[in-house]
Formats: structure tokens, C-alpha cells, sequence
């Protein structure tokens, strides 16, 4: 029972100090002080005390989407281990049942955009609905390989990846965590695919979606996507984390790679560009190419190689 609160407290709150670190980090390599670790906390307390304005021409699909999101999400949380290893719904199709959360979560919020009836935000959904396409089946073969080692094909099954994998433990461990870190970007809508922090016409992706979206609605959707990016970072925490270890260990040991994967997001958006759109595309498929040597490595584990 106290496991279950702690992971409440980490599934709240830690999604707005993994933000609030990215942009500390992104201070530091700017050599500048920059603003604490929890205004991503106090901005959102501040926008959900702001009422919000709805355009005429939108209809109920607007006024519903923050919700759906931040419910898709909440509900997707309890499919992946957090810091306790265990997930709160464990079953075989949670994988599935994960991903299609998301999509959920995601289709709404494109619809959404294209209900306001303005262009610019539709340009915005197209770009988001492409790249959400590509980065999801190489997700699929990724986890869906480290399940196949065990036969579990639960979320569980993540913290025994290095018994399972043998010799090839280390490689697929490596790899998978540089799959799921470009996914982090590319969800989370982080450079170099994206720039939360532009407002420049041609280059924006998620923040045109939400563009028309104000006080508590923008909030819902600025939590959700930090909640997405502690979910993923969760994944790469049970694939690093050893089994066997306390809980109160695991919390420590969660905690420490949550932190570290925000510090490597600042880091990143810290020395490199945004990439130019036409080539984001290019940037994806690395993800995919990895995906593919995970199930590579997989393959010659289960059946010799």
C-alpha cells in the first residue's frame, strides 16, 4: 500500500520536475542561472486557476480533448512499472493496450486541432499524425522482442531482460534505451524534432495544436505530455534497474534514472539544432533501424547465432 502512494506522488508530481530539470540543464549550458526546477509546477497551478476562452466554431471534440488526454494518459500509467517494478494492471496485452491509450490520447488531440477550422493547426496535426507513425512499430518490435525472451509479454518482464538475454543482454538493453530516448523526444515533442519553446510559423508541431488552448485546458495538455515522458523514461528504468533489489533501493535507483535521462534531454536541445522538417523523417528511422537490431539480437538469442 505505501508502494501505491509513492508511485501516485512520482506519477503527480516528478512529470513536472523532469521538465522543470531539462530547462535547468538547458540554463546551465547557456551559463545562466534560470528559474527552479518546480515552476513547471507553479505555471501549471497558475494556468489552472485561469479561466479559458473557446472559440465559436469549434465543437464539443475541443472541449473535450485536454480531458481525454490527461485520462488517456493516467489510464496508460497504470499498464508500466513505475518505481515499485510492478505495474498496477499487469496483463499480456498491456503492451497493446498501452500503446493504443496513447493513440487515443493522441487522435482526440489531433482532432481537436483540426476542429478549430484554422489551417495553421491542421498543418501542425499532419506533421504529429506522420511522425507518430513511424515511431510507433518500432516501439512494437522493441519491447514486443524483450518480451519474447521470457515468454511474459507483460511490462514486467522488462526488469529481467539482462537474465534473459544472456551475453546479449547488455547490446539489447543499450539499444532498446536508445530507442525509447528518441521516442521521449519525438513524443515529447523535444528538440531535435521539435522545439517547445518556438513559436516560429514553419517549424512548430505541438504547440500549433494547442495554439488556440488557454488556462486549465493548456495545463492539461502541458501535464500530459510530461506525464508521457516520465512513462517512457519508466521503461528504460526498468530495463536498467537489476530485480532482486528493495523497494525503498528501486525508488532511490528510479528516481536517479529518471533524472539523469531529463538531464540528457537538456543536454541534447543544449548542442543540438533543430533538425530542418524534411529531415526529421531521416532522424526517426534511426530509431526504427535500432529496433530492428534489437529484434536482430533477440533472434540470434532465442535461436542460436
Amino acid at each position: 500500500m505505501i508502494m501505491f502512494f509513492v508511485n501516485l506522488i512520482i506519477l503527480l508530481f516528478v512529470p513536472f520536475l523532469m521538465t522543470g530539470v531539462i530547462k535547468k540543464t538547458k540554463t546551465f549550458w547557456q551559463g545562466k542561472k534560470g528559474p527552479s526546477v518546480l515552476q513547471p509546477l507553479y505555471d501549471f497551478i497558475r494556468l489552472m486557476k485561469k479561466d479559458f476562452v473557446i472559440s465559436n466554431t469549434t465543437s464539443f471534440v475541443f472541449r473535450i480533448a485536454p480531458i481525454v488526454s490527461i485520462v488517456t494518459v493516467l489510464f496508460a500509467a497504470m499498464l508500466v512499472p513505475l518505481a515499485s517494478g510492478k505495474a498496477l494492471i499487469n496483463i499480456p496485452a498491456g503492451l497493446i493496450i498501452f500503446a493504443y491509450t496513447l493513440g487515443l490520447g493522441k487522435f482526440v488531440a489531433l482532432i481537436s486541432a483540426m476542429d478549430t477550422g484554422s489551417s495553421f493547426e491542421g498543418m501542425g496535426a499532419s506533421r504529429e499524425a506522420c511522425f507518430t507513425t513511424t515511431v510507433e512499430p518500432a516501439f512494437f518490435v522493441t519491447i514486443a522482442s524483450i518480451m519474447a525472451l521470457s515468454g511474459n509479454y507483460t511490462f514486467d518482464s522488462l526488469v529481467n531482460i539482462t537474465a534473459n538475454a544472456g551475453n546479449y543482454g547488455i547490446l539489447v538493453t543499450v539499444f532498446a534505451s536508445v530507442v525509447l530516448f528518441i521516442m521521449i523526444l519525438v513524443e515529447g515533442s523535444r528538440v531535435p524534432v521539435d522545439d517547445p519553446a518556438t513559436h516560429l510559423e514553419l517549424t512548430m508541431i505541438h504547440e500549433v495544436m494547442i495554439l488556440d488552448n488557454s488556462g486549465s485546458d493548456l495545463a492539461l495538455f502541458s501535464w500530459a505530455n510530461a506525464i508521457k515522458m516520465l512513462l517512457i523514461s519508466s521503461l528504460i528504468a526498468n530495463m536498467i534497474i537489476p530485480s532482486g533489489i528493495t523497494e525503498w533501493i528501486s525508488v532511490l535507483l528510479y528516481l536517479s534514472v529518471v533524472f539523469i535521462i531529463s538531464i540528457l534531454i537538456g543536454t541534447v536541445e543544449s548542442c543540438m539544432a533543430r533538425i530542418r522538417m524534411s529531415h526529421v523523417f531521416e532522424f526517426i528511422f534511426v530509431m526504427s533501424s535500432l529496433a530492428l537490431v534489437v529484434l536482430s539480437l533477440v533472434i540470434a538469442r532465442m535461436f542460436g547465432g
